[in-house]
């Protein structure tokens, strides 16, 4: 759970930690690189976060992402992908995890594909302004922070995670796709 009234950000992209680091020293940002962490720890860092703004790498729904990513890739079942939405809705209602207000992706055209399609297709689709494309991890993310995109927040994430089983990379996104 993230500190009310602080907006968060979660960074992915190869160079989400040197992205997050350049915001050291920043009054109004709480920043830290947590790949390793677990959720409860998250939960904690940013629960007691004072800052307008907290920042971090670690995403919410990154199993989803992985098991979405792997399917398309053949690397994984249908199966994987349905339990790891189903388990990430569940600790959505149970409260132990929050999806960020947004999700900075750096440098997406460097990305493997279907990632790209994960981070600007599946995700864009359920919230378009709250999935940002970033060009590089320097210190121009702090940049960024003056001048977010407002738009309408997440929908309930019951109502649209299970749909991404249907949302097909390439196709994501456009009029009349799944």
């Amino acid at each position: 759970m993230e500190a009310p009234g602080s907006t968060t950000l979660v960074v992915v992209g190869e160079d989400a930690t040197t992205a997050i680091t350049a915001l050291d020293g920043l009054a109004n940002v709480e920043s830290a690189s947590f790949l390793e962490a677990t959720d409860a720890e998250i939960a904690k860092w940013s629960a007691t976060s004072a800052a307008p703004y907290v920042v971090h790498d670690r995403d919410p729904l990154g199993h989803v992402a992985s098991a979405w990513v792997e399917f398309f890739d053949d690397q994984s079942t249908l199966e994987v992908l349905q339990l790891e939405i189903a388990m990430t809705v569940e600790a959505v209602g149970r409260h132990e995890i929050t999806v960020p207000d947004y999700y900075v992706v750096l440098s997406p055209e460097t990305m493997p594909t279907t990632w790209m399609h994960w981070w600007l297709g599946v995700l864009a689709s359920a919230s378009p302004t709250r999935v940002i494309p970033w060009p590089a991890a320097d210190a121009s993310l702090a940049e960024l922070l003056r001048h977010l995109p407002t738009g309408r927040a997440w929908p309930e994430v019951d109502r649209w995670l299970p749909r991404v089983v249907t949302a097909i990379p390439d196709r994501v996104g456009l009029p009349g796709a799944g």
